[in-house]
């Protein structure tokens, strides 16, 4: 076969045969070559509008960011995990069907967002805590409008907790019992100076109460602290419905607050304990589990976030 190739006459013959087989060939590498190279401008194409994408996302993350990490309140983005735990918990403890307590805690959440923003200060908690409170009251269906609040801090908090009562057809009356001494109290804590750069004065929390609606205007803030036998007979002129308990967050401090509640919640009213089982506030539930252990109205309904939700009996 070499000789063959060596042959001058056969390699003459063979020539048109050899160009077009060689023109075969070139064409299917410049077939390929431009191939490639249009598969490479099309990916260069779409990385450039994946950048430019990317671009856009970082500035509306940013412009999110301003709206939902709050200072001093943590991130107010829950994960889709941690609001589908928070649902299951409200409708294990209110009893209700898990459409209604999704419901409550979109709700809940939407209303936490739009107070943050337009209020003064924060609500105090992070986002299942303050959402759980909100969602689940409503759906255990207290016995009256009338609230006390032992501890509200700026007010947020009983604002949005009036506009979810309102939303549910209960129409609210709400007491407050609060020192309002200019910053947050705790007994053996030191919070220095508070990250909103909000102080915790009456006008903070009546200009934040008005945004709970007529109800939130009207109001009844009681200054004092809640073991004050003078504070207490102000305002212990009726049979509540709610209370919450969110003042003193020792261990004597929610004993002695559960005990008052003991005599002014209205049969199967409720009482919320914040922060129980916070393992920051540890004192919270030692205070309440003494309390449960003896001779009690209350009956413990169960936890949502860090909060124990009680009913009195009958």
């Amino acid at each position: 076969m070499s000789s063959l190739f060596k042959n001058p006459v056969a390699r003459r013959l063979l020539r048109p045969a050899a160009d077009l087989v060689d023109q075969r060939v070139r064409k299917d590498i410049d077939k390929a070559t431009r191939s490639e190279r249009e598969a490479r401008e099309a990916m260069r194409g779409e990385l450039d509008g994946l950048r430019k994408e990317l671009t856009e996302l970082r500035g509306k993350q940013f412009a999110s960011d301003l709206l939902f990490e709050r200072a001093g309140s943590g991130n107010r983005t829950p994960t889709k995990q941690q609001y589908e735990v928070l649902v299951k918990q409200i409708a294990a403890v209110s009893g209700q069907d898990v459409k209604f307590a999704r419901r409550n805690a979109m709700v809940a959440f939407r209303n936490v967002i739009a107070l943050e923003a337009l209020g003064l200060g924060r609500l105090a908690g992070s986002t299942s805590n303050v959402c759980g409170k909100l969602a689940t009251v409503p759906l255990l269906d207290p016995p009256n409008g009338d609230v006390l609040e032992i501890g509200t801090l700026f007010g947020l908090f009983s604002a949005a907790f009036l506009r979810m009562l309102h939303r549910a057809g209960i129409e609210p009356r709400l007491t407050i019992v609060d020192p309002l001494a200019g910053s947050q109290l705790q007994p053996g804590t030191n919070f220095g100076s508070e990250s909103t750069g909000t102080p915790v004065r009456l006008d903070v929390v009546r200009a934040n109460l008005a945004l709970g609606g007529t109800a939130g205007e009207q109001a009844r803030v009681q200054q004092g602290f809640s073991d004050d036998e003078v504070v207490q007979e102000a305002v212990s002129d009726r049979e509540y419905g709610v209370i919450i308990v969110d003042g003193d967050h020792s261990a004597e401090g929610v004993r002695k607050d559960l005990e008052w509640a003991e005599k002014i919640i209205a049969p199967r009213g409720i009482v919320v304990l914040d922060d129980y089982g916070d393992g920051a506030w540890k004192g919270v539930q030692e205070g309440a589990d003494k309390h449960l252990a003896g001779e009690t109205r209350f009956e413990m309904l169960g936890r949502v976030s860090t909060s124990a939700f009680l009913r009195a009996r009958a």
